[in-house]
């Protein structure tokens, strides 16, 4: 596996794409520049309800409760992995606390796809005086989405549909802010030498990919409705160790609108030229791009044209 890096572009319209728990669950807006922000957490959630329920891919990181209603935790999340040859064991048939790290690994590697991408830190107890912990360092790494633009936040009240309690007339109050626009930019990076450690396949990159494309496609709920993807470029490299980076920097998105006024993608233009030239200059270190671009998205040029003029190989993602 090579090197590569990646950058999505996805929009959200009269939605709120990430709630900030300590502010009222407002849009995460950066106050010095007024750009909305998005949470590598929040991408990585995405990509994995989408695998679990959609491509059938287990994943280590989700909700699991008892009949009761209470949520597993860590510890015993991993203990679901105690197995050997497919069989549950328990604690007390396992010798050591470095028998047991070493049973749910291998298990957790082998089946979490999750975990083979982001990696992570599991809490292990054997017993109360035997703790200890695997860490794995993820060979996918996003930096925080912002958006390309300042954004507008608006408040909306209405009303419920139910009464406000027993013997009244009047319906509560719902409320809510969300963002009538904002395009959002992530960069990522797909690190080889952490895949070693994690065992993470080509076959999982495209199953990453596959996740931020049609998972941001799939965000259908009353909160999360209105996002479309519309672009997203993974330039693999053939020179070890090396890499561009910030290529979400190299783009930018131009509007005759005021910036808090764009309400479509179509109300502006993706600036790609410095982008462009970058590859250009890199090109003997990429072996080639994989690209997918949505139709309504508006480039300063032609980026398939530019990759051909420029000699790298750009081939379309089938997502």
């Amino acid at each position: 596996m090579n090197r590569s890096e990646l950058l999505f572009l996805y929009d959200v319209s009269w939605t709120n794409p990430n709630e900030d728990p300590v502010d009222e669950n407002k849009p995460r807006i950066d106050e010095e520049t007024g750009r909305n922000i998005v949470t590598d957490v929040r991408l990585k959630r995405t990509i994995r309800d989408y695998l679990h329920e959609y491509r059938q891919q287990e994943i280590f990181v989700r909700e699991i409760a008892d009949e009761e209603g209470i949520l597993q935790d860590a510890k015993h999340r991993a203990e679901d992995f105690l197995l050997i040859d497919g069989e549950k064991v328990s604690k007390s048939q396992i010798k050591t606390i470095g028998e047991m790290k070493s049973i749910i690994r291998s298990n957790m590697l082998r089946d979490c796809i999750d975990v083979r991408l982001f990696g992570g830190t599991i809490p292990i107890e054997k017993s109360a005086k035997e703790k200890s912990s695997i860490t794995l360092t993820g060979p996918v790494q996003f930096q925080f989405g912002s958006s390309l633009h300042r954004v507008k936040l608006e408040y909306i009240k209405g009303t419920g549909a139910f009464a406000s309690g027993d013997g009244q007339t009047r319906k509560t109050f719902r409320e809510e802010y969300v963002l009538p626009y904002s395009l959002l930019s992530f960069y990522g990076i797909v690190n080889e030498k952490a895949a070693v450690h994690t065992e993470m396949k080509e076959e999982d990159v495209f199953f990453l990919l596959d996740g931020m494309w049609n998972g941001t496609k799939n965000l259908i709920s009353r909160s999360k409705v209105g996002q479309q993807p519309r672009l997203l470029l993974r330039i693999v490299y053939g020179q070890d160790g090396f890499h561009i980076g910030e290529l979400n920097k190299l783009v930018s998105f131009t509007s005759e609108k005021t910036e808090e006024a764009i309400r479509y993608v179509t109300d502006g233009v993706l600036q790609i030229g410095p982008l462009i030239e970058k590859l250009e200059t890199e090109r003997e270190k990429i072996t080639h791009i994989e690209y997918k671009m949505d139709e309504q998205l508006i480039t300063s040029s032609d980026f398939v044209e530019e990759c051909v003029r420029i000699g790298i190989e750009a081939t379309p993602l089938e997502l």
